[in-house]
Order: structure tokens, then C-alpha cells, then sequence
């Protein structure tokens, strides 16, 4: 027997056998790169909504549009004419920003019914109350009785999640800013399909409080992206290793 017949071999097929392992890699690595090269473009995405918001809050504010695009009108910086509709006011759940940093405060949005001077009526958010001030009468000082003038932010309806619970009209409980929903449960389903978020009053000491659109939105898209990418590199680099265990197997030499 010659030393050709009696030495290692590579095992037969182990390129075979590794067809269906790489095929899976393949399609895991593509589903991989595809997320991380989704988050990069939503990063672009936040990036150009927070430059947005940035510019058009710091505006001049201007009329209100006479037909809602949301693309074209969102976050636009009007002023509007008129008188709240206070006994009709709706509470929404949330959360915002309390004087300790990481620390929300728990409470409501208080949206209210605005009569315009041309009379439509437009939803307006005038801003946050803790869970303590949810009676009306517990923040009478924070009001605003007859004829007024506002400025905020145009904002469209903000859609429910599946993490949301669903609204109860018949109890008046809101846990999202369904502008329509709202809109028709107050007794005004022709009121405008936006609401305006009131801007902040310097140095108000009562409640509501306006001004609680956050400019500075979280950005953590690069991150997302780089840990796909790294969880993409890992995979290949399992595979690579194990690939060449597969085929660097050795075949027991002929007795």
C-alpha cells in the first residue's frame, strides 16, 4: 500500500455538507445588514425631523392653514385668535420631564376646545397637569376666561399603539391625542383634524403647563445600526470558523 493510499484525506462532501448551513448564514447575514442599513436611513430621518421642529418652533408664527397637510403644516408655528371652551376640556394620560433629570412626573394633557373668531373649533393642548391637579377646580388660578390669543405648534393626530390601551369616551379616558376621537366624544366632530400645542409661558407658575414638545428627541439609530452590523460580523466569523473545521476534517487513512 503507498503512502498516498495511507494518509489523511479530506472527508468526501464536506463541501456538500456545508451548503445548507452557509445558505442559512446567508440569508441570516442579509436580514442582518438590511437592519443596520434601516436604521442609518432612520437616523437621516430623525436627524431631519428634529432640525424640522427646531426651525419651525423658532418661527414667527403664522395663520393656521385653510387645508391640513400634515407633510406641509406639521410643527408649524401659528397664532390663533379666540375663546377656550374650558367645560369641555379632556384629559389625556402621559408623562413629562420633571425638575429631577430621569424623573418624569405622572399626570395628564389637558386638551381643550377652542372657538376661533371665525368660529371653527381647533383642539388645543395646553399642556401638562400632575395627577393631583386632575380636578378643574384644584387649578382654577391656571384658566384662561374669555377672549385670547395663543401660539403653538400644529401637530397632527397621534396614532394608537399596540402598547396603547384603547380609549374609554363614555368615561372620558384618553391615553393617546386622537384629535377626531376627541374631537367627536366633546361634541364637535367638524373641529379641525390637527390640535396646537401652546408654547411654554416664561416664568408661569400655574397649570397647565404649555411648552412640553421636546426638541431634543432621542437619536440611538447609529447605535442600533452598529450593534446589527456586529451581531452581522460575529456570524460570519462563527461560520468562517466553523466552515473550515467542516472542511479541514480528515478522512481515517485506508487500514
Amino acid at each position: 500500500m503507498t503512502a498516498a493510499e495511507t494518509a489523511p484525506r479530506t472527508r468526501p462532501g464536506a463541501i456538500r455538507d456545508l451548503f445548507p448551513p452557509a445558505l442559512a448564514t446567508l440569508i441570516a447575514l442579509a436580514i442582518l445588514l438590511g437592519l443596520g442599513v434601516w436604521q442609518l436611513e432612520r437616523k437621516g430621518e430623525k436627524e431631519a425631523l428634529i432640525a424640522r421642529i427646531v426651525s419651525r418652533s423658532q418661527a414667527e408664527p403664522v395663520t393656521t392653514p385653510a387645508d391640513w397637510n400634515p407633510t406641509r403644516d406639521e410643527f408649524e408655528h401659528v397664532r390663533v385668535a379666540g375663546r377656550f371652551l374650558n367645560d369641555r376640556e379632556t384629559l389625556v394620560h402621559g408623562l413629562a420631564a420633571g425638575e429631577t433629570p430621569g424623573r418624569a412626573l405622572q399626570g395628564y394633557y389637558v386638551i381643550t376646545p377652542f372657538r376661533r373668531d371665525d368660529g371653527a373649533i381647533v383642539l388645543v393642548n395646553r399642556g401638562f397637569v400632575p395627577t393631583e391637579l386632575k380636578d378643574q377646580a384644584d387649578r382654577r388660578d391656571g384658566l384662561v376666561e374669555g377672549e385670547t390669543t395663543i401660539v403653538g405648534l400644529l401637530r397632527g393626530s397621534e396614532p394608537r399603539t399596540m402598547f396603547v390601551p384603547a380609549p374609554d369616551p363614555v368615561r372620558n379616558e384618553w391615553f393617546n391625542r386622537d384629535v377626531p376621537g376627541i374631537a367627536a366624544a366633546r361634541g364637535f366632530p367638524d373641529a379641525t383634524p390637527y390640535l396646537i400645542e401652546v408654547d411654554a409661558t416664561p416664568g408661569s407658575k400655574t397649570w397647565p403647563r404649555g411648552g412640553q414638545l421636546r426638541v431634543d428627541l432621542p437619536n440611538n439609530h447609529l447605535q442600533y445600526a452598529f450593534t446589527w452590523f456586529g451581531i452581522a460580523a460575529c456570524l460570519l466569523g462563527v461560520f468562517s470558523v466553523f466552515a473550515w473545521k467542516r472542511l479541514h476534517e480528515l478522512e481515517p487513512p485506508a487500514a
